[in-house]
């Protein structure tokens, strides 16, 4: 950083000290009211894909790497070490089909990334250069057990060569490269009746693992029930089961069971995310079946209510991505949304959000208050209400389209957005931080999607059979135009007529079938 950039910085923090800056969590708590806080207005353009990014991982410890990976399909890594990143420093080739899940091992060695072509690659870090060569990297190790699309995978927290994948073949199976996957294959996989969307290690008792599913199940399993001979496996590995399907008091026929698109632990694993399609992001107390709060944008980051007929916060097209973070810790949660946004949301203690959830008797349920009070249910038990926090403390913009990923920084008061563009948004609170000198204020207003005409139709057509862009230096004006006949076909889908549920139909759900198209409608 410039000596002109740190004195700007300087000020922006409000005057820190130089002691300060060498106890960066000091310094991080300092800076919360005076900055964070107010938003992250700024922000600046990361470009080198030429397609929809779908997926990005900050690398572990510092956060110096982040990975990004797409429709390209290439994976890049920016370094968040230099004064002003604006470029990639080291790109990654072998990928044959559209990147969707990428994970630094526990110590950085290796970048594993997983696609639609349904193979595994693992890139050896530890290779790289100091400094940027042009050189197109290739994989040391290629894995090919899943038969169906990767959906995430996620390393071991302290062994470089353990990890696990999910797949919508309806496998999670544990890797450990140091070992031939012919020799342990059978005893490495956990077969499911329903594809696998989410798989995460708990960052703090490595013997368990969380899993969701197309069905919408949400789980807590034990490696040492879940894997291995038959003879010591028990319920799957499962040791806890969320409560998932919803209710409301408007509709007494049936509930309905969100899909649940991906899952993510908070750093010390006392919380559970889960991004669930046509519906709210949904935190849990792992130690809790129900649900302590959903996170919504009914109302703007100021507290009014968002004006009648705007869009908020949705979920109802693509795969999305949230993730925990903040300043001090992990009392922030963030996740993109269709109405080409993102939002972050501040979150109360788990103490505060248990003593708010409420408890609705069976016999008061269906003459609540509110018609559309949400209530989580197996049916079996009384409606659960967990907490919502309707008022956001920010809505990032930046984007033409919809956003996918969000991903907070583990120390800088970064958050870094991607979606349908083949851009990747840095934004902060500051116009400029210890590795970028150059950003601005973000246009506060998003685009809304138009009227359906010939030309964008045609545009959406091309995109969709696949034939190539005459220009391809253009914007992503067709992958827009494609998202945009979404967004209108299938926007704000009302979960209770999509996903209909009730406890007598979980055995027929059984017999299910799972697309193969590459996102979610």
């Amino acid at each position: 950083m410039s000596p002109c950039s740190r004195q700007r910085l300087h000020a922006e923090l409000g005057h820190v000290s130089h002691s300060e800056f060498s106890h960066p969590a000091r310094a991080r708590r300092r800076a919360i009211p005076s900055v964070f806080r107010h938003g992250l207005p700024y922000s600046k353009t990361l470009s080198a894909h030429t397609s929809c990014v779908n997926t990005l991982a900050f690398s572990n410890g510092d956060g110096r790497w982040l990975a990004s990976g797409g429709d390209d399909p290439t994976i890049l890594l920016w370094d968040f070490h230099q004064d002003n990143v604006a470029q990639p420093s080291h790109k990654f080739i072998g990928p044959k089909a559209n990147v969707f899940a990428l994970a630094f091992s526990a110590t950085n060695q290796y970048l594993y990334s997983g696609d639609t072509d349904n193979v595994i690659l693992q890139y050896d870090l530890s290779r790289l250069p100091a400094a940027t060569t042009g050189k197109c990297w290739t994989p040391n190790y290629e894995n090919e057990h899943h038969t169906d699309t990767i959906r995430a995978i996620s390393c071991h927290p302290e062994q470089n060569e353990l990890f696990l994948s999910a797949s919508e073949d309806g496998c999670i199976i544990l890797h450990d490269t140091r070992i031939p996957t012919r020799h342990r294959r059978a005893v490495a996989t956990l077969q499911h009746s329903a594809s696998f969307n989410g798989v995460q290690y708990h960052p703090i008792m490595h013997n368990l693992f969380a899993t969701a599913d197309q069905r919408g199940a949400l789980c807590l399993r034990d490696v040492r029930m879940a894997f291995g001979p038959l003879t010591q496996r028990s319920n799957e590995g499962i040791v806890q089961t969320y409560v998932t399907t919803i209710s409301k008091p408007s509709i007494s026929s049936h509930m309905s069971n969100p899909e649940i698109s991906s899952i993510t632990f908070n750093t010390t694993g006392t919380k559970l995310a889960a991004t669930m399609l046509h519906f709210l992001p949904t935190i849990y107390s792992i130690n809790d079946p129900f649900p302590v709060a959903t996170c919504s944008g009914k109302n703007l980051p100021d507290g009014t209510a968002a004006p009648q007929g705007e869009k908020t916060y949705s979920n109802s097209t693509t795969i999305k991505h949230g993730s925990f973070g903040g300043p001090t810790g992990d009392e922030y949660y963030s996740a993109g949304s269709d109405d080409f946004r993102a939002y972050i949301w501040e979150l109360p203690s788990l103490s505060t959000l248990l003593e708010r959830r409420e408890t609705i008797e069976f016999e008061k349920w269906s003459t609540a208050g509110d018609p559309d009070m949400i209530g989580f249910t197996t049916g079996m038990t009384e409606p659960c209400v967990p907490v919502e926090i309707d008022t956001p403390l920010c809505r990032l913009a930046g984007h033409k389209s919809i956003v996918n990923t969000t991903l907070m920084h583990p120390h800088l008061l970064h958050t870094v957005t991607a979606g349908i563009e083949r851009h990747i948004v840095l934004h902060s609170p500051t116009p400029i931080s210890p590795c970028a000198d150059d950003m601005h204020l973000t246009p506060t207003n998003v685009r809304a999607v138009p009227d359906n005409n010939l030309e964008r139709r045609h545009r959406a057509i091309r995109l969709a059979l696949g034939l190539e862009d005459p220009n391809p230096d253009a914007d992503d004006e067709d992958a827009i135009a494609l998202f945009d006949e979404i967004v209108r076909s299938e926007g704000n889908g009302d979960v209770f007529q999509l996903r209909q549920w009730n406890p007598d139909m979980a055995e027929d759900d059984d017999d299910d079938t799972v697309g193969d198209d590459g996102f979610l409608t």
